[in-house]
Order: structure tokens, then C-alpha cells, then sequence
């Protein structure tokens, strides 16, 4: 199997195979690649639908070429759990990408990505502002956005710091947020559905809408409340990594 960065002849490659619909393993196959290495290089450059091969390969260039030699005798932070940390690294890009694909702001994005990929789940300010290498103010302006989307929480801990926190239940929060926010949206259209009056195509394009997005709501809700023990489920891995610990 072909290791080392891909090709832009793989690239064109991978953006034929996303032309034809290829699931990312079809053509990893093809390529003779793992499918982990498909799936990263797709979302870390646009997602399936965006996926161009010429501006992949050329911001993986660009990307290579900031990159700072470490200095001599200088190694990364060895990884807890024995984890391939350039597999980390990679796989963080992508979680990245995948945040800003759904609407967030990059740097918002890596603070989610950060706080995820953590073990604890939750970081204080400087520790955030030492792994991303960004200025306080910019932690500070992400961490208000996320807390005002339901995303992430705070709170002091023994030492009186702040922490920032993803936790299980946060997930839900944001999906009931959700919910309600499209309920809002229900009500006005069934309003703008009477002002307009009753009967009038642009009135019934509105109603239509808000049927629509009633169900949408209530179905949303519904699948929150049915799931949300699954946000509480440890898996059978972890409970044996647990017990062996």
C-alpha cells in the first residue's frame, strides 16, 4: 500500500470518483489507500461537494511549506493513550472542517475541536490559548459564541479558574435550542400567512413552509428526548479500559 502525501494525480483522482458518487472506501480502494486518508483529505478541503483537486493540492503545499522545522533535538508532546499524534493532528483538521462546513467560524471551530478531542473534556483559557497558539481575546470571543449556541459551558474549578466544558447533555441542549428556534420560525410564517391572506399563493408557499418546519420541529424534539440516554452510554471499550486501568 502507497504511503506518503498524496498526488495530484490521486487528487484528480478522488475528485472523479466525488463527481461519480463514490462512497470515500470505493475509492480509497481504487487508490489503494486507507479510506481514513480519503475521508480526511475530502473534508479538510471543502467536503464532498466543494472538493476541488487543484486547490487541495495546492493548500497542501501552502500548508507544508508554513509548517516551522522543530528545532534540534525539540519532539511533540508525547500523545496519551500511545496515540499517533500526527494522526491527531490530522484528524483535528478535519473535526475542524467539518464545524465550519455545518456554519461555524474557524476559530470557534478549533476551540470545539479542542475541547472534544481532550480526554477531561474541558480546558481553562490559557490552556486553550497554549494548544492553538492564538491570542486570549480570541479564545475569549469564541468561547462567548459557543456558550450563547449551547455548546459549550463554564464553570470554576478547585482553583477558582475558569473552565470551558463539553459535556454530554451539551449536545442535546443545543439540539432543543434548535428546535425552538425553528418554532419561532413556524410562527412567523403562519403569521406572514395571514397578512398576506388566506388562499393567496404567497400565502399558502407559507404555510406550506411552516407545516414543513412544525414537523421538523416536532420530530426533532421527539428524537432528542428518545436519544438522549445514548449520550449517557459508555461503550464496552471504554468500560473495559476502565476496569483494566
Amino acid at each position: 500500500m502507497p504511503g506518503g502525501r498524496l498526488t495530484q494525480q490521486e487528487r484528480q483522482q478522488i475528485a472523479l470518483g466525488l463527481a461519480d458518487d463514490l462512497a470515500y472506501a470505493e475509492i480509497a480502494r481504487r487508490l489503494d489507500r486507507p479510506t481514513s486518508t480519503i475521508t480526511r483529505e475530502v473534508m479538510r478541503n471543502g467536503g464532498p461537494t466543494a472538493y476541488r483537486a487543484d486547490l487541495a493540492h495546492r493548500a497542501t503545499e501552502r500548508r507544508a511549506h508554513r509548517r516551522k522545522p522543530a528545532p534540534p533535538g525539540a519532539q511533540a508532546p508525547p500523545q496519551p493513550h500511545g496515540r499517533d499524534a500526527e494522526a491527531v493532528r490530522e484528524y483535528e483538521e478535519m473535526m475542524t472542517t467539518v464545524f465550519m462546513q455545518s456554519g461555524l467560524p474557524k476559530m470557534m471551530s478549533r476551540v470545539l475541536t479542542c475541547l472534544y478531542t481532550t480526554d477531561s473534556g474541558s480546558l481553562t483559557a490559557s490552556e486553550l490559548v497554549q494548544r492553538l497558539q492564538v491570542s486570549p481575546a480570541s479564545v475569549s470571543k469564541a468561547i462567548a459564541f459557543l456558550e450563547s449556541q449551547d455548546l459549550v459551558r463554564r464553570a470554576r474549578d478547585e482553583r477558582r479558574r475558569e473552565r470551558y466544558f463539553v459535556d454530554d447533555d451539551l449536545w442535546y441542549q443545543s439540539m432543543v435550542a434548535s428546535a425552538r428556534s425553528t418554532a419561532q420560525l413556524v410562527e412567523t410564517a403562519r403569521h406572514g400567512a395571514g397578512v398576506l391572506g388566506p388562499g393567496t399563493p404567497a400565502a399558502v408557499r407559507l404555510e406550506n413552509v411552516a407545516r414543513f418546519l412544525d414537523f421538523v420541529c416536532e420530530s426533532l424534539i421527539r428524537a432528542a428526548e428518545q436519544a438522549r440516554e445514548v449520550l449517557y452510554t459508555k461503550s464496552e471499550t471504554t468500560a473495559g479500559d476502565t476496569a483494566g486501568a
